[in-house]
């Protein structure tokens, strides 16, 4: 065993570690589909720039950065429905479990594709998250200075 690990064993014995508690991994207020839609953007844009272009580096290039991009927002839409959204929101918004679903599912679509109508289809459905997002709250919460 380590000599650091001797040391923070011997400070645990002499002022044990507490046990926190929280519903969430931070407190709420830094949740926002604006995160997802900005990635999403990204993705659509890179499937535009993939179109305008005949140099195939170019291309592949478009095709990794749409996947990265598609794969970031799925992740920020994944955390925002596991860790934002409670069962209040379900009871006053009960297409959410659907449209959450239904999103995920297509961000994989969008990275599986250069269809810009993948994309497009992908924002409109972020845009429906982020409509109940607000809604509930969470527009006045995430957002330092609210843009709508």
């Amino acid at each position: 065993m380590s000599l650091a690990a001797r040391l923070l064993r011997l400070i645990d014995r002499l002022d044990a570690p507490r046990a926190v508690h929280a519903h969430c991994d931070i407190p709420c207020g830094i949740y926002d589909p604006e995160l997802a839609r900005i990635e999403a953007e990204s993705a659509l844009k890179a499937i535009q720039k993939y179109h305008d272009s005949d140099d195939e580096v170019f291309r592949q290039r478009c095709v990794m950065i749409k996947e990265q991009r598609t794969d970031i927002a799925k992740h920020h839409l994944s955390v925002l429905w596991s860790d934002y959204f409670k069962p209040p929101h379900l009871e006053e918004f009960p297409e959410l479990h659907g449209l959450a679903w239904q999103v995920l599912k297509q961000c994989t679509k969008v990275k599986a594709s250069v269809d810009a109508a993948d994309a497009e289809e992908l924002l409109s459905m972020i845009d429906e998250i982020d409509d109940i997002f607000q809604k509930t709250g969470g527009l006045d919460s995430a957002r330092v200075k609210p843009r709508r």
